[in-house]
């Protein structure tokens, strides 16, 4: 028997949440057109398999003195462990909110939020520069952000949904 797809309900259930991350059940029931027992249900699945990986705040970063957004560039020497040991000393530098390895000119692409460029200056000169595959570190500041962990579009989503009997974890054969 084929798997079952997410449906626009599904849909709806995200698309809500993305926006409205702190609505009771019930709110979300009503906004959807379900009972809140079947959306309970549905947003557990949908948690369980993986779809909604958690919540959390928006803070303001301004307001908490991390005015200052850097987009960093790595270029790493290549051998089976360097990723490993870059992403390892990235994760454990606080100013690090977000981290991509990517391809064409850079290895990482990395961003920083810090109150200052002297912060800065500091994270880069005794952390990042210090991690030892790192060859290169170019900077760019950001000036204004015009988009920042906006919902995502879930027009396309179709994927099946994840068969998660028996502790089955989603993508586990």
């Amino acid at each position: 028997m084929p798997k079952p797809l997410y449906d626009l309900i599904d849909r709806l259930i995200l698309d809500h949440l993305q926006e409205h991350g702190r609505t009771s059940n019930v709110e979300l029931a009503d906004a959807v057109r379900l009972s809140p027992t079947s959306c309970l249900r549905r947003t557990k699945a949908l948690e369980r398999d993986g779809v909604i990986a958690g919540y959390r705040a928006d803070l303001d970063r301004e307001r908490l003195g991390l005015g200052l957004t850097v987009l960093l560039m790595l270029k790493t020497e290549h051998s089976r462990t360097t990723s490993e040991v870059v992403e390892n000393a990235l994760k454990a530098i606080p100013h690090v909110v977000a981290c991509h390895v990517t391809s064409g000119n850079a290895d990482f692409f990395v961003e920083l939020a810090v109150p200052d460029l002297h912060t800065f200056e500091r994270v880069l000169k005794d952390r990042i520069l210090a991690i030892g595959p790192v060859r290169e570190a170019r900077s760019t500041i950001s000036i204004r952000t015009v988009v920042d962990r906006g919902p995502l579009p879930l027009d396309a989503w179709t994927a099946p949904r994840a068969d998660t009997r028996n502790g089955a974890r989603p993508g586990a054969r």
